[in-house]
Order: structure tokens, then C-alpha cells, then sequence
């Protein structure tokens, strides 16, 4: 009996360290990996940015006059009217080396800036939409959250405050775009969105 057990140990142990080392390698050859894309990436060459997908808040919002506007609401839409002369592109799920490769080291400020008005930009939008919700005004709240979401934001809020305004107009059916619009990001708040609007269709 007692030889079993010390033989079924054994086994165990002796496939336990083979896993572990199984294990090491993969994760020396992911640094390897990371570090070669790296080196790559810091000796990439200064490339044309006119090919970005460069977005403009439209007019539409720009222009909003909520009837019962609050001194915060006030102060998003003066916020979004600064951040309308910025340019602003959504690089959400590229990490630096990504970035640096496609469009070269000299670069990497510059789309850093404009990824930082593209997370200022959802960030404005799901609070005004958020508030123009709260205050009533429950149109243009839908106008600001479908730009955020035409953008292709990951604020995971901004779906389920649409999809909770789409069921209160009667308007249920739309949330199917809504999952459409998600199944596209690239980010890794996709799947818990999605999950989350199919749930709120059944």
C-alpha cells in the first residue's frame, strides 16, 4: 500500500515539474517575443498619421441646449466645445509597441495625445449623458450615448444607459445594434458588454 502511494507521488511530482517547466518556457519564449517586437518597434521609421480614423463631434452635440441644463451640464458641453479642436482618435486595445510599429517611435507622443482626447471625449459623453437623463432630457442624452458608441467606446455604462433608454422608449429592438456596435471593439470589456445587452433582450 505503501508503495502505491509513494509511487503515485512520485508520478505526480515528476509530472508536476515537467508542467512547471513546460510552463517557464512558454513564458521565456512570450518575453523573447515581446522584447523582439519591441526592438523592432524603436527602430520603425516616422509614418504618415493622414490615414487615421480621425473623429469629429458633430454639430448636432456642439450646439446642444438643454432646456433644463444644470450648471454641471453646462460645463460638459463648454469642455466638449475645447475638445473639438483637438484631434482625436480612438487607439483603444493598441499598446505602444503596437503603435510604434505601425506608425513609427518619432510618433508615439503624438498618438498618445490623441488617444487621450479620444478617453476624455467617452468620458464627457456618458457623463452628459448620464445627467441629461437624470434631468429629463432624455433625448439628447440618447444623441450623446449613440455618438460615444458610434466611436467605438468601451465605457461599458454608456451601452446599458442606452439600452435602458431604448426599452423606456418602446424601442427594445434597437439594442440589437447596440450589440452589433460591440461585438466590434477591440478591448477586453467586449465580451462582458455583450453578455450583458443580450441578457437585457430576453
Amino acid at each position: 500500500m505503501n508503495l502505491v502511494i509513494i509511487s503515485s507521488s512520485l508520478i505526480f511530482c515528476i509530472f508536476f515539474f515537467f508542467r512547471l517547466q513546460h510552463a517557464k518556457e512558454k513564458e521565456k519564449a512570450a518575453e523573447r517575443e515581446f522584447w523582439e517586437r519591441e526592438r523592432k518597434a524603436n527602430f520603425t521609421r516616422k509614418k504618415s498619421l493622414d490615414n487615421l480614423n480621425y473623429i469629429t463631434i458633430p454639430e448636432e452635440l456642439l450646439a446642444m441646449q438643454p432646456q433644463a441644463a444644470t450648471e454641471e451640464i453646462n460645463s460638459l458641453l463648454l469642455d466638449l466645445k475645447d475638445l473639438s479642436a483637438c484631434k482625436i482618435v480612438n487607439l483603444t486595445g493598441f499598446t505602444n509597441t503596437d503603435l510604434k510599429l505601425r506608425y513609427g517611435t518619432a510618433n508615439i507622443n503624438i498618438l498618445s495625445d490623441y488617444d487621450f482626447h479620444y478617453t476624455k471625449l467617452v468620458t464627457l459623453l456618458q457623463k452628459l449623458g448620464k445627467l441629461l437623463h437624470e434631468s429629463g432630457d432624455d433625448a439628447n442624452a440618447v444623441k450623446a450615448l449613440e455618438f460615444a458608441v458610434s466611436t467605438g467606446t468601451d465605457v461599458s455604462q454608456t451601452y446599458y444607459l442606452l439600452a435602458e433608454l431604448y426599452r423606456e422608449a418602446g424601442t427594445p429592438e434597437k439594442i440589437n445594434s447596440l450589440i452589433k456596435q460591440a461585438q466590434g471593439l477591440n478591448s477586453l470589456m467586449k465580451d462582458t458588454i455583450v453578455q450583458t445587452l443580450q441578457a437585457a433582450c430576453q
